[in-house]
């Protein structure tokens, strides 16, 4: 599976009322919504993900949420 859509899936089934298609993502979520996502990802990946990581740029979309899993895993 592609990791777009993996973690699309895992989102999802987390935070089933957000919409993972918009292109503001991040003005659907609210603090939970964030500390969720980040936990999920930090899990799933087995990277290190904190509060300084959750910007505007790396939750606008899950295009910039999937890029900033990859540089996570790129500094490993």
């Amino acid at each position: 599976m592609i990791m777009k859509e993996h973690i699309t899936k895992l989102l999802t089934e987390a935070l089933p009322m957000v919409d993972f298609d918009s292109d503001f993502l991040l003005r659907d979520l609210d603090s939970l919504g964030v500390t969720t996502i980040l936990m999920l990802l930090s899990e799933e990946y087995g990277i290190e993900l904190e509060a300084r990581d959750a910007t505007p740029r790396n939750l606008k979309s899950i295009d910039t949420i999937v890029d900033m899993v990859k540089n996570k895993l790129g500094e490993q």
